[in-house]
């Protein structure tokens, strides 16, 4: 049943909550095994591997150590969902890294993990992967030239709209795009890989001669090539985020994990070897985009659907991320650090439409300003800081708290990996070229202060914000829900 009869012991942050002692709504279980596979690759396969390869190849210098990075980013991500399963299994909510801080370090570093997600990073991502979907979409429109921005914006706004309108319609229906994208997209990047292997099969192997030739060892151009490649992989945490709408999440989590990310994996490092196959090491660098030119090479009258691939590939990764984006919003607004409207389910969909709606907002916002390309440069610092908090607090509970009830065990040196790996990626680009940028974003997450102790520490909400929640409720058709933390 979705609805439940509950008391209202568990929300005390509703101030409009108008069920005191009746039924309450909560978001369904329907993320299966399959939908949560497709959500964890259908994440990660965005537009990364069909653009990333030429600058870890870049950075690195060689094509092996390149292979190497793309072997060890996915390494990491495995390392890094194997500890997060762990955490999902204890602590049985969704919201991912935000739900793991707050009940692990309390409110404050809680709100400022939301506060830079949910109005900087989360919308930020967002916004350039449908802009990079809006780019390959309109390509073909315009052969021979660039673009105009204003078509590329309004197609990624666009895009946006309708990912909303599906979000909030129906979960089921968002899971399924997702499913219907994610296989596409693997049948794309399989295309590449078996034109790949019959390159090689024809003795195409000049690539993988003296292959570690000109190798680059600076500290600060792993870390940057790592950067590169982990852009592909980002997604791999995504399953934490809707833990509460999964099946049986204690088996669907650590199971749609180990499944996905292997996966993803041995088809980055094909894809990876089918590129070098097709292109030498200096043709792979000049390539502005690296699928486009293996497609003209291999594909000939074909090469079209290359780009149509990585349309497709790109939309459902936007699916994907907005899917899961939404949730940290709903999930922080149910805990207090959010206005309540935005912790409400539509009462038919059961979906958290004011967040997605919200998330939606702020994504045409960065769309429109167009200034937002220095912070997706700077997305992965911010990410990988607030990751090594999440992995500490998991070794803090396994350390000080190994009674605590929970279905799966990643082994303690795997936790410790990641948390290393995460200082590392911190640390290195700081160490290495310090920027100004890095400084804002730094001042931009403390920033959080001014508005945690007044909104949240002491709670003076000035009382219209209630009758502007009471009739947001009305006119958008919502109401509060409970948690379903089993």
């Amino acid at each position: 049943s979705t609805m439940r009869k509950r008391k209202t012991t568990d929300s005390p942050h509703s101030s409009t909550d108008l069920s005191e002692g009746k039924e309450k709504l909560r978001l369904k279980q329907e993320v299966g095994l399959i939908s949560a596979v497709s959500l964890i690759a259908g994440t990660m396969i965005g537009s990364g591997i069909f653009m990333s390869p030429e600058w870890v190849l870049h950075h690195m210098g060689s094509p092996a150590s390149s292979l190497l990075i793309w072997a060890a980013c996915g390494l990491l991500a495995m390392f890094g969902a194997l500890s997060y399963a762990e955490l999902g299994t204890i602590i049985k909510e969704s919201g991912g890294e935000y739900i793991y801080i707050l009940r692990i370090f309390g409110s404050f570093p809680a709100f400022l993990f939301t506060y830079t997600s949910v109005i900087l990073v989360r919308p930020a991502g967002l916004a350039a992967v449908c802009l990079s979907f809006a780019e390959y979409a309109v390509a073909p429109f315009y052969p021979g030239c660039s673009s105009p921005q204003v078509v590329i914006k309004c197609t990624a706004a666009a895009c946006i709209l309708l990912l909303t309108i599906i979000n909030c319609l129906n979960v089921k229906l968002a899971t399924s795009v997702m499913n219907i994208f994610t296989a596409a997209k693997l049948l794309a990047l399989l295309v590449i890989v078996v034109g790949g292997l019959v390159l090689l099969a024809k003795g195409q192997t000049q690539s993988f001669q003296n292959a570690f030739q000109n190798t680059t060892a600076g500290i600060g151009a792993v870390g940057v090539a790592f950067y590169q490649g982990l852009w592909s992989y980002d997604g791999w945490n995504n399953l934490n985020y809707v833990t509460e709408e999964l099946k049986k999440p204690e088996v669907t989590l650590p199971r749609a994990v180990m499944i996905a990310i292997p996966l993803v994996t041995c088809l980055y490092l094909l894809v990876n070897v089918s590129y070098l196959a097709a292109m030498t090491p200096s043709e792979l660098l000049s390539s502005g985009a690296v699928a486009v030119t293996w497609g003209d090479k291999v594909l000939g009258s074909w090469a079209w659907l290359i780009s149509l691939s990585v349309a497709l590939s790109t939309f459902g990764s936007s699916n994907g991320t907005f899917f899961s984006g939404g949730r940290v919003c709903y999930i922080a607004a149910r805990e207090g650090h959010m206005p309540d409207i935005l912790s409400m389910a539509h009462v038919r969909c059961l979906t958290p439409s004011p967040a997605l709606l919200f998330t939606s907002a702020m994504s045409l916002i960065m769309i429109i300003s167009g200034s937002f390309t220095s912070i997706v440069n700077f997305f992965s610092f911010i990410a990988w800081f607030f990751y090594g908090m999440t992995i500490s607090g998991l070794l803090y509970l396994k350390i000080k708290k190994p009674e605590l009830p929970r279905s799966y065990k990643v082994p303690i040196i795997i936790p410790i990996i990641v948390l290393i790996a995460a200082v590392y990626l911190v640390l290195a680009p700081i160490i290495d070229q310090p920027q100004f940028e890095i400084l804002y974003i730094v001042l931009f997450i403390f920033s959080g202060v001014i508005l945690y102790f007044p909104l949240v520490r002491f709670k003076c909400h000035p009382r219209f914000l209630q009758r502007v929640t009471l009739h947001l409720q009305l006119f958008l058709e919502v109401a509060p829900t409970t948690r379903d933390a089993n």
